[in-house]
């Protein structure tokens, strides 16, 4: 198990790396100058051409690809993510705001998905055929086809502007305002949980009718064990693999969050900071933003693939 472990922490080095590498190389491939646009934000002087290339040299973007990459990737692994660009505020202080906001609402969602998304797969499985079972199969076709942004406007436009019941956009912390932090969150929360939860179900229940028709499903049935002892003894944990599967995906969106919903609701998290960086072509945000999500997928796949061995114990980690 320990070499393993240590096989794929070597793994996800490289995979880190990579993704690294390629982000740089894309960004500095995107059409638009950071320096520019970082001039025609300051229209109240005037920039003589000594000026913009004192200025360009201050930003390090003089430099060789290689001497650019090098610098910020080795910063990187002190822990220094740098300076933004266009704003010049330090990326790592910025970076902890951002991710305990995507944290929470990512963390909550989950929560949420995996608690509801596998129930109501299961009540769907075992009563194929009558009415709560093809509820649930309308929720799930809409919660996966249905666009999140679409969803989030309409509850805003349900929610907020005609019953005025729930915040429209903002995100206050919990220790600040807990009661106005429930409010804030109901809606993206919501949102942000209705697509995993959909495909949680639908995959539980597809799983469950698939063990349900095992022969030693039919024998305990048989032995006259009651529904209860059969499901949780028999069929739950046979059916976990492709569920813990499609959870470990989820878990990306703990940190990374939703590009959509952030930028919906204006909450200031990971998703709605690369998309304004993106816009700003502040490239160590942008670098520094996708490093930290990469992360979070490698340790989630991770995760998933230790609990792979408690989930099926024929699975040998050498």
């Amino acid at each position: 198990m320990s070499t393993y472990i240590i096989r794929r922490i070597f793994h996800s080095m490289i995979i880190i790396l990579i993704v690294s590498l390629i982000v740089f190389l894309l960004l500095r491939a995107l059409p638009g100058d950071p320096i520019m646009m970082l001039i025609a934000q300051n229209t109240n002087m005037e920039w003589t051409p000594e000026m913009i290339e004192a200025l360009r040299d201050s930003k390090g973007l003089n430099d060789s690809l290689p001497v650019q990459y090098f610098r910020w990737f080795s910063m990187m692994l002190r822990g220094d993510f740098g300076v933004s660009i266009m704003h010049n505020y330090n990326i790592g202080e910025q970076l902890k705001n951002k991710v305990v906001v995507s944290m929470m609402l990512g963390l909550c969602s989950f929560a949420i998905a995996i608690i509801v998304g596998p129930f109501l797969g299961i009540i769907s499985a075992i009563r194929r055929g009558k009415a709560i079972d093809n509820v649930v199969t309308i929720f799930a076709n809409i919660g996966i086809t249905a666009p999140q942004f679409w969803i989030a406007i309409l509850l805003i436009f349900l929610f907020s502007m005609r019953l005025q019941l729930l915040p429209i956009y903002g995100y206050t912390l919990p220790w600040v305002n807990l009661g106005l932090c429930i409010r804030q969150s109901i809606l993206p929360v919501f949102v942000t949980a209705l697509g995993p939860i959909a495909s949680t179900a639908r995959q539980t229940r597809s799983s469950v009718l698939e063990v349900l028709g095992e022969d030693y499903v039919r024998t305990a049935w048989a032995k006259g064990m009651n529904e209860r002892k059969v499901l949780m003894k028999h069929v739950l944990k046979n059916s976990l693999m492709p569920i813990v599967t499609l959870q470990g995906t989820m878990l990306r969106q703990i940190v990374g969050g939703s590009v959509v919903v952030e930028r919906v609701f204006v909450i200031p998290g990971m998703g709605k900071f690369m998309v304004d960086a993106m816009q700003g072509r502040d490239y160590t945000v942008v670098q520094s933003v996708t490093v930290v999500m990469t992360l979070v997928v490698v340790v989630s796949y991770l995760i998933v693939d230790l609990l792979y061995g408690w989930v099926d114990p024929r699975i040998q980690y050498d």
